[in-house]
């Protein structure tokens, strides 16, 4: 088991990540804002997954054999890059001026999933795992991997209920917005910035030495 030292450390150090400017708070508010509360909280349950997927990965040593093989990289990069293109295109396609409540019914799973395929293809987030949590592990207690387990599922905890808020806040922004066609366009357009911008990231992304 790992003490409570540790999970203190362990813990500050999650929060103080995840309050730095990154993709997914960009991901989580920009979609909170086009979808609501609802479809804020359903970005942050989809990045829960995708970090509950990457300790598994982590704890079995797959990203570790992914990480040494040196095309993944790429490969998992251009991948992320061609889906946040192609949801730019999904995105473009909306006609302004639907129902907001509508919306958000229609889209929760779509939104869970491109919230969870947008972490699982940032090659970024696999290594982060794979040197992040072995940091906080200490041989002499027990099982590595349950360590990891155990790390990965605080992780998964802390980010969840952070990007739940943030998705919270993106719906209150969003509020200042009418439901006329013009300000509706806005917000598509405004989705659609943000998944370019994240592409954009990702294409000019390179390995960490």
């Amino acid at each position: 088991m790992i003490d409570c030292a540790t999970l203190a450390v362990f813990a500050g150090s999650v929060l103080l990540l995840l309050l730095s400017p990154g993709p997914n708070m960009a991901f989580v508010i920009s979609h909170g804002v086009t979808y609501g509360w609802r479809g804020g909280v359903a970005s942050g349950l989809g990045i829960s997954v995708a970090d509950v997927l990457l300790t598994a990965l982590t704890a079995t040593g797959v990203t570790a054999v992914v990480a040494s093989w040196p095309p993944a990289f790429d490969l998992i990069r251009y991948a992320g890059v061609m889906y946040l293109l192609w949801l730019v295109f999904k995105t473009l396609q909306k006609t302004p001026g639907l129902d907001t409540s509508q919306v958000t019914r229609v889209r929760l799973s779509e939104v869970f999933v491109r919230a969870m395929f947008n972490s699982l293809l940032n090659p970024k987030a696999l290594l982060f795992f794979m040197v992040f949590l072995p940091q906080f592990v200490k041989p002499e207690a027990g099982s590595i991997a349950l360590q990891l387990v155990q790390l990965g599922l605080i992780l998964t905890l802390i980010s969840g209920v952070f990007h739940g808020v943030l998705g919270i806040f993106g719906s209150a922004v969003s509020r200042f917005f009418s439901a006329s066609s013009r300000t509706s366009g806005l917000q598509k357009w405004g989705l659609a910035t943000v998944l370019m911008a994240l592409a954009l990231r990702l294409m000019l992304m390179s390995r960490p030495a």
